[in-house]
């Protein structure tokens, strides 16, 4: 029989998650919006620095919304980071626009600012339409956002932060989802904290916010009958889902400090081990370790990759995944523009993402680390 499941990030719940939504339950505030909303917008802006919050049923809605803030239609261009998940991407071709994808630096895996800056170059000099760039803080870990935001100023090209992986997390001592023009949040299952799905958009721009919350209750207009004079969208939270994430922000900070002390115990245990390196955390980032990271080079593991590890914890009922595989890399996206140097494939094809749960035991990161080191040992 199959050992009890491991899983690469499960929720984790708290004790007031179900104090804030049988209140939801107990006043009949089922149906979308309500006063839990409100107090789940509120603690979001406040623990990120900004003004305002719209939450929405997931981070790729307040992507999409981002964008449409911003003005982004056929034939704009947006920059966005190829080594991350679909979700940062899709919205751009929801509008039309077309994504120019660039490439990652070796420093956090995060956009390579002289990669962008090649290409906000050449795309002001073909005289293109570039509307937004879209960075990432990919695993928790913050990307270079001083040289990416001097260059967005240089060129006038907003900032969309997706900060969906990265809640607790800071840059130079300031929030993650505080620099851009417009950040936006995840609360998936499988997030650092969850509302079961969800996201948010935040920002300092109350029209923008006030906007996206407008839209994403389908652009009803104020009247007594349904009148719509834009087209909207169904992507705002429900006051049950913000009551568990209300009782979620209580836990953020607890949350962090049990993803990083994973990552310690992986760094400490495994560090012996040839070939083996782990995400850096660069001078002035804070990272919440929202997943621990490794890259296996097998020309110094004695030929151990990335699969064998994989696979070898597969068959005893843990489960770990491949780094993203760039959107450049994507047949849904094999005719976009391109700007890099190949370090996202690299990273791709040695990356693998261990549990990293908060609610892992002492005993499932023994597990873990008994079949990594199993897989060198029979080598």
């Amino acid at each position: 029989m199959n050992k009890p499941k491991i899983w690469l990030s499960s929720p984790h719940m708290g004790t007031r998650e179900q104090e804030f939504v049988r209140e939801a339950f107990d006043t009949n505030w089922i149906a979308p919006l309500g006063p839990h909303v409100d107090g789940f917008e509120q603690d979001l802006a406040q623990f990120v620095g900004l003004g305002h919050a719209a939450a929405l049923s997931s981070g790729t809605a307040a992507i999409h919304l981002a964008l449409v803030m911003l003005g982004v239609g056929p034939g704009d261009y947006v920059l966005c980071q190829s080594f991350t998940f679909s979700g940062s991407a899709n919205p751009i071709a929801y509008l039309g626009a077309t994504p120019v994808f660039i490439d990652s630096e070796k420093q956090s895996w995060n956009m390579c600012p002289a990669a962008l800056e090649q290409a906000l170059e050449e795309l002001k000099q073909q005289g293109k339409s570039v509307k937004a760039i879209i960075p990432v803080h990919l695993y928790g870990m913050p990307a270079r956002m001083h040289e990416i935001l001097a260059l967005a100023q240089q060129y006038g090209v907003p900032v969309v932060e997706d900060a969906a992986e990265a809640l607790g997390s800071t840059y130079e001592g300031k929030a993650c989802g505080s620099f851009g023009e417009i950040a936006i949040l995840s609360f998936n299952g499988n997030k650092i904290i969850t509302t079961s799905g969800g996201g948010a958009l935040v920002s300092n721009n109350e029209e923008w916010v006030r906007k996206a919350r407008f839209l994403s209750t389908q652009a009803r207009d104020q009247a007594p009958h349904y009148q719509h004079s834009q087209i909207g969208y169904n992507y705002r939270m429900s006051n049950v889902c913000a009551g568990i994430g209300r009782g979620q922000m209580l836990v953020l900070p607890e949350r962090v400090q049990q993803r990083r002390a994973n990552h310690s115990y992986y760094e400490n245990a495994l560090a012996d081990l040839p070939g083996v390196t782990f995400l850096p955390e660069p001078a002035g980032s804070f990272s919440n370790r929202w997943l621990t990271c490794i890259q296996v080079d097998p020309t110094l593991s004695g030929g151990v990759t990335r699969e064998h590890i994989r696979l070898r914890l597969e068959q005893d009922n843990i489960e770990s995944r491949p780094l993203w595989k760039p959107m450049h890399l994507q047949p849904i996206f094999e005719s976009a523009p391109f700007y890099g140097d190949g370090s996202s494939e690299h990273l791709f094809e040695q990356g693998l993402c261990l549990p990293s749960g908060s609610n892992l035991s002492t005993a499932d990161l023994e597990r873990v680390v008994h079949h990594i080191r199993a897989t060198f040992s029979a080598r």
